[in-house]
């Protein structure tokens, strides 16, 4: 899978790409119809084909924090995608058998020098990796990591009755319970004097995204406040599993405006390669400038 790596600073961010599909997330996004994306001149080539069929990509990202003084490093992984082995009910994302693990290790991060996983939120392509299969049993992913999770979130589907949610809980989130490696955290978390959490609330109850600054740089990883580029230029396009669709829409009002012309890199959790750049006014709306 095509990777990417970007620097912030002392901080670097790896993406780790697990699937990447053209057309695959319309059933997220119904308004972006082919007609409708066309129109977006901008995305092309990076994020609509020709024919205006969106790209999207589901990937982890990884942060290394190098150490400074007594101060150890970090290697922090943000998202863990769909994972193996797992019944899921969309057909192009159960019983898996990708490559993620081996092209995590291929990039240079064992799981077990991992010292933090992030979940953005508990929706199934952020939290499979969190754990593997070994012997019929759901166990840790990364060993030597402690699973940050925003209290809310966890809160919110932990007492969710669907049956879906229900089975990924049981197999992605749970398991990292039982093993002691959870630290339910508050959605403005500071991980570290360059990483902290920002609430982007909407697409659910307790999202968030992550805030990198260093050495005078920032960049922004979005999580899912935002599936894909065309909800720049249509903020208003909520996705149809968010859970407060007027929240989530004045989360990327607030968020677009407040970066337009920042030179904070924007790093998209579902974003196609190159998967980042900076927001640029574009009318009344925003679009997406790839370097």
């Amino acid at each position: 899978m095509h990777g990417g790596r970007w620097t912030i600073g002392d901080v670097t961010v790896t993406r780790i790409a697990e699937m990447e599909t053209t057309g695959g997330m319309r059933f997220l996004l119904p308004q972006a119809t082919r007609e409708a994306i066309r129109e977006i001149e901008w995305l092309q080539p990076h994020f609509a084909d020709e024919d205006g069929r969106i790209k999207t990509s589901i990937h982890a990202l990884v942060i290394e924090v190098p150490a400074r003084g007594d101060v150890p490093g970090r290697r922090i992984v943000v998202d863990t995608c769909l994972g193996n082995d797992k019944t899921r009910a969309n057909p192009h994302w159960t019983n898996l058998q990708t490559d993620f693990l081996k092209d995590l290790e291929g990039a240079g991060f064992a799981p077990q020098t991992i010292d933090t996983v992030l979940c953005t939120h508990l929706h199934v392509d952020h939290v499979g990796w969190n754990t593997m299969l070994v012997e019929g049993k759901w166990v840790p992913t990364f060993p030597n990591a402690r699973y940050l999770m925003a209290k809310p979130e966890y809160d919110h589907w932990s007492s969710d009755d669907d049956p879906e949610q229900r089975q990924i809980m049981a197999d992605s989130v749970e398991p990292v319970f039982e093993a002691g490696l959870v630290d339910l955290v508050e959605t403005t978390a500071v991980i570290c004097d360059e990483i902290r959490l920002v609430p982007t609330l909407g697409h659910t109850p307790g999202h968030v995204s992550i805030k990198i600054e260093s050495q005078g740089e920032s960049a922004l990883i979005t999580g899912d406040f935002v599936h894909h580029p065309c909800q720049m230029a249509h903020p208003d396009w909520a996705a149809q599993v968010d859970t407060d669709p007027v929240q989530s829409t004045q989360t990327r009002r607030e968020v677009f405006a407040d970066l337009a012309g920042a030179p904070t890199l924007i790093i998209g959790t579902h974003f196609a390669s190159p998967s980042a750049g900076y927001l640029k006014a574009d009318g009344d709306v925003w679009r997406l400038e790839v370097e």
